[in-house]
């Protein structure tokens, strides 16, 4: 199915996009947060801006720079 092949690449791409953006955090946890805002939003009807939204929503989903600085 050609959306679902389109989907495949798109999150491939907001996957590079975030790790790209964020290298000090795992890649494992950035790659779950892609898919589970995939998982949210993959039965929208427009999907000309999923991407953006998917990068959003998967960036809230990350921890943010306080809790990843912080010494354990």
């Amino acid at each position: 199915m050609v959306a679902e092949s389109e989907d495949v690449l798109t999150i491939s791409h907001v996957t590079e996009r975030l790790m790209k953006a964020h290298p000090e955090l795992d890649a494992g946890l950035v790659e779950r947060s892609v898919r589970t805002a995939y998982d949210e939003l993959r039965y929208a009807r427009v999907r000309t801006y999923l991407p953006v939204l998917m990068e959003r929503r998967a960036r809230d989903l990350l921890p943010s720079d306080e809790q990843t600085d912080r010494p354990t």
